[in-house]
């Protein structure tokens, strides 16, 4: 078992203020959760196709507004979890308080 947070690369590739932020909170949040591991995952893309999956399922903008992070967030596991199954090793990178990562 181990937790995912999304990491927020920019379109080219490259972290900034906001992928700080989230390597600072996946960082605090494995001090807490010892010893479950914490995996940073490039979320590029999930909000955009999670928009898309809701307008296309009928849901208005209103109603997509309310659960567009919920849906990003089931993106973000799935695909974590079949690149893992493609691979045969867990997208990203662990951080803890002895990664010494950010």
């Amino acid at each position: 078992m181990e937790i995912v947070v999304g990491l927020p690369t920019g379109l080219s590739g490259y972290p900034g203020q906001a992928a700080d932020q989230a390597r600072d909170f996946a960082e605090a949040l494995a001090e807490v959760v010892a010893p479950v591991p914490v995996r940073l995952v490039d979320e590029r893309f999930t909000t955009v196709i999670a928009h898309a999956a809701l307008r296309q399922g009928g849901h208005t903008s209103k109603e997509r507004r309310t659960v567009i992070d919920q849906a990003a967030a089931a993106l973000l596991l799935q695909g974590a979890l079949d690149a893992e199954r493609q691979t045969g090793s867990p997208p990203g990178e662990v951080v803890g308080p002895d990664e010494g990562g950010g």
